[in-house]
């Protein structure tokens, strides 16, 4: 059984904590915070658990397996790297760390120890994602011609990040996984309308080496809470939409084809609409799944879905739309 140390138990280390402790494969747990009410808070919960307010300290436990990092993004990378030193296995929450070149480092300090690094881009563990996937590999699409993805909400609005960094790895990391490559270049536009200095809205542009275009809208200022994303296809397009209950999926059977001209100098356009189709989704909970993987990951050696190599691919389209969004915005 993998022994798993837990630091960051804010907003989303409680719910890693508790797939963690539910999962067969996890041992001995120690939870780590430094603000001794979320430590007793969780230690309540946990009974179980070991306590331990100071990081570096938990890393000396030499029977310890692996570290989940759930902090404020500019603490992943040096607990990341501090955790690789210690010989820890090691999952961060999204994004993977705030540069490329912090990325970049931890990839290559785990490779060269021979361990597991993985990222938390949970969507990749969500029944419609994977489900996605498997319809755009199978070609029922036919090409891929452009995905758009709306995703806002009113709030949380972030201190240290912006929008893009905060909401954007989810989109990109799905974009990355259902087209199997990274974009080519990156554009972005925005503005920091409550927190000076801090976007809160942006709109981003991503070209793909295969000839597919992205459109990633994300936003903390918006009336109603959105999760939407259209992929359309050259054959057929599908709908995913997030905050649907039931049918997060939707498969159109709707195009447009170009006619051969009868004679010179015309043109004429086939419209096709057909069947609308919304395949049957598997039921779990996206996080116990990620989680079954990064600890399966650590017993077996394996490179898991979202490995740091994925952080870092992510990383670094998060900082080409940011480097993007500052020089519109300065000049």
């Amino acid at each position: 059984m993998v022994r798993v140390g837990i630091v960051g138990l804010g907003y989303w280390g409680p719910n890693l904590l508790r797939n963690l402790v539910a999962n067969r494969r996890c041992g001995e747990v120690t939870i780590c915070d430094s603000d001794p009410s979320k430590l007793e808070k969780m230690a309540a919960r946990y009974p179980a658990a070991k306590r331990e307010p100071r990081y570096q300290q938990m890393l000396e436990d030499d029977s310890m397996d692996a570290v989940v990092i759930a902090t404020d993004v500019s603490s992943h990378y040096p607990l990341g790297k501090a955790a690789l030193e210690a010989g820890k296995h090691v999952f961060i929450e999204k994004p993977f760390a705030s540069s490329t070149r912090e990325a970049e480092n931890l990839v290559e300090m785990a490779e060269e120890r021979g361990l597991v690094t993985m990222v938390g881009h949970t969507f990749l563990y969500s029944p419609p994602v994977v489900a996605t996937k498997r319809i755009i590999d199978s070609g029922e699409l036919g090409d891929i011609l452009f995905i758009t993805s709306s995703r806002v909400n009113l709030g949380l609005h972030q201190k240290d990040v912006s929008v893009i960094w905060d909401l954007c790895p989810h989109d990109f990391s799905m974009l990355l996984y259902w087209l199997d490559e990274e974009p080519i270049w990156v554009s972005a536009f925005g503005h920091d309308y409550v927190i000076d200095g801090i976007p809160d809205v942006a709109f981003v542009d991503l070209s793909f080496p295969g000839g597919t275009i992205g459109n990633v809208q994300v936003s903390w200022l918006a009336p109603s809470k959105l999760r939407r994303t259209v992929v359309v296809g050259s054959g057929k397009m599908l709908v995913y939409d997030d905050t649907e209950p039931y049918e997060k999926i939707k498969i159109y059977d709707k195009g447009v084809e170009m006619v051969e001209p009868e004679s010179f100098g015309e043109y004429q356009l086939a419209y096709r609409t057909g069947d609308i189709v919304s395949p049957k989704l598997e039921t779990y909970e996206p996080l116990s799944s990620e989680m079954e993987e990064f600890l399966r990951c650590v017993e077996t050696g394996e490179t898991p879905r979202t490995s740091g190599r994925n952080g870092l691919a992510v990383v670094r389209a998060l900082e080409m739309a940011d480097r993007n969004l500052k020089s519109g915005r300065e000049s």
